[in-house]
């Protein structure tokens, strides 16, 4: 019984609930815009691990890879202490800010941001 009280006290979430919901909102946005990239000629996945599970099981590998990634950052926010469970949240959801702008601006522009930012400047 002390094993299990003491793996509570350690696996605990980050205390900002709003951080939580801002990732699994980028999180879900990613996740849909990355199985639009095995559906629409003119974009291409990146990332190995999701093309690799797409190889092996093909759209729902792309969620399965996309599930895993959600796992890491649950499991390493839940082992971190506070303040460093949020701030790797904090890192965690820019990055996905990041990652989502890019490829739902790639979806629907049919242009790489920073080409569309290239194209304008010139």
């Amino acid at each position: 019984m002390a094993v299990a009280t003491s793996l509570s006290r350690k696996l605990d979430p980050p205390a900002s609930v709003g951080l939580r919901r801002a990732f699994f909102v980028l999180w879900s946005i990613d996740t849909v815009a990355a199985t639009l990239f095995f559906l629409v000629p003119y974009a291409t996945e990146l990332n190995p691990v999701t093309v690799f599970f797409y190889g092996l099981f093909g759209l729902p590998g792309v969620v399965l890879a996309a599930v895993c990634y959600a796992g890491l950052v649950i499991g390493i926010g839940h082992v971190l202490s506070d303040p460093l469970d949020v701030r790797f949240v904090v890192v965690v959801v820019l990055l996905y800010v990041v990652l989502v702008t890019n490829n739902v601006v790639l979806l629907l522009a049919r242009e790489a941001p920073l080409e569309l930012l290239i194209l304008v400047a010139a």
